[in-house]
């Protein structure tokens, strides 16, 4: 391949910041945005996660450090910032990964409880982090918010979830606007990925995924992967897509 063409997707001169990267999809964006050369700050809240995940990247000669961060916390969020500037000597590239809801109930039987957590978790923190962030970059930022089929897809006993990130499609429109054209902000809406935040929250099982797969009907007729969602990040954070910006893309095989 023209090397030209290569460069266009090399981010060897970026500096990462993930959050929720200790498994499933965040983990497989941590770990593809490594391989295309960008020092890669790995963030979620267990340790252990994070920790294996960085040291996965250095083992296949990557750079990656770990940070444990609640991005519910804006102190903590404000740390994770200064580390990976600290560290590495510049921030360029945010993903909004952190997120999700294990609860699947009806809206008129969620705990207040939840609803309040969940908007925190898979909104709240995201309007952190990018303020944050947008005060930290270096010009010609990046920022990807990962939300979900569910803001635009009707899921039956997701509506508290489905509503956040329905706020994260409107968030990333309006911060396209406000932060171009020195950060571009996009937004990636996963469909079927089986994580484990997902199994537990539908209440599958593995033995359950190919009956999964025949009722969703996918024309690429197979489930997401993380990489899936990687490489589709990786494009909106490259310079492949510089003329990209407030766009929510459905990554999801067709659903």
């Amino acid at each position: 391949m023209d090397t030209s063409v290569m460069n266009m997707f090399d981010l060897s001169n970026d500096v990462a910041i993930v959050t929720g990267a200790g498994r499933g999809i965040g983990e497989g964006i941590a770990t593809t945005l490594a391989r295309a050369g960008a020092a890669v700050v790995c963030a979620a809240r267990r340790s252990e996660e994070v920790e294996r995940v960085a040291g996965d990247i250095r083992a296949a000669g990557g750079r990656a450090i770990a940070v444990p961060t609640d991005v519910t916390d804006d102190d903590a969020v404000q740390r994770l910032v200064d580390r990976a500037i600290s560290e590495f000597g510049s921030f360029d590239i945010l993903v909004n990964n952190a997120g999700g809801s294990p609860i699947q109930t009806p809206l008129v039987k969620l705990p207040r409880e939840e609803w309040d957590a969940t908007m925190r978790l898979n909104l709240t923190s995201i309007w952190v982090c990018t303020n944050i962030a947008a005060n930290h970059m270096r010009d010609g930022g990046r920022i990807v918010n990962i939300s979900s089929k569910a803001a635009v897809q009707t899921v039956m006993g997701s509506g508290h979830y489905a509503a956040a990130k329905a706020a994260v499609n409107s968030l990333t429109t309006t911060y396209a606007k406000e932060l171009g054209p020195r950060i571009r902000v996009n937004c990636i809406m996963p469909g079927a990925v089986p994580t484990e935040i997902m199994m537990k929250a539908m209440r599958l099982k593995d033995d359950d995924l190919p009956k999964l797969e025949k009722v969703l009907r996918l024309p690429m007729a197979r489930l997401g992967t993380p990489d899936d969602l990687g490489l589709a990040t990786l494009f909106l954070v490259s310079p492949a897509s510089s003329w990209v910006t407030g766009q929510i893309i459905g990554i999801d095989g067709g659903l």
